[in-house]
């Protein structure tokens, strides 16, 4: 079996013994202990696995390893900056209280980045259309959607611009429904923290 190189989250690694056709979140998790990016459903339909390569939001539970060679690759555990600094999309997912059960939150966290690198002032629809990929059975959605403003927002003025009126009201309508209990297990903000740890490989 071959030794392959890899370019993930700024770092080199090589990984003996595996397999060409195995798929890459199952070199991240098993050989590079880098479990922030979850399995979901082994078929690129629910956007668990999400990760980045050469900057776009690809699936990796069904991406051959050996495809992705010499191109960089980021995981959900490269997301906040070197100063461990969470991602502006991190902390927003933490104030709007965005988790519940958690599982497919680095998934969700790593399409919204890709989408924010290419658009950084999305409206409702670019959104949507750029997340229909990740599912949540928690049904967090409308959370999601404002979570995706709020960073729009804090990258856009960290950059000297202003956000987009679209964001003000997305934002007002998931605090609107952020007290009403959607499941048995809606999160607290510690809940969320939890979660964003786990999802940056804490909890495997």
């Amino acid at each position: 079996m071959p030794t392959v190189r890899l370019n993930i989250n700024g770092r080199e690694h090589v990984v003996e013994n595996v397999d060409a056709s195995t798929p890459l979140l199952w070199v991240l998790r098993d050989h590079l202990d880098l479990t922030g990016t979850k399995y979901g459903c082994g078929k690129s339909l629910c956007g668990t696995c999400t990760v980045h390569v050469g900057g776009n939001a690809v699936r990796s539970c069904t991406l051959p390893v050996t495809s992705v060679v010499g191109r960089p690759i980021k995981t959900i555990e490269g997301l906040a900056g070197p100063d461990g600094r969470l991602h502006p999309l991190q902390q927003a997912w933490i104030d709007h209280d965005v988790p519940q059960c958690g599982y497919c939150q680095a998934g969700q966290i790593m399409s919204a980045a890709a989408l924010l690198e290419k658009n950084p002032q999305p409206t409702d629809a670019d959104i949507d259309a750029a997340m229909a990929g990740n599912l949540c059975r928690c049904a967090t959605y409308v959370r999601i959607r404002a979570a995706i403003h709020s960073a729009a927002a804090k990258l856009a003025a960290m950059h000297g611009g202003a956000p987009i009126p679209a964001a003000a009201a997305a934002i007002a309508a998931a605090d609107a429904v952020k007290g009403a209990h959607t499941c048995a297990c809606e999160s607290s903000t510690e809940l969320s923290k939890a979660a964003i740890g786990a999802a940056q490989g804490g909890v495997a």
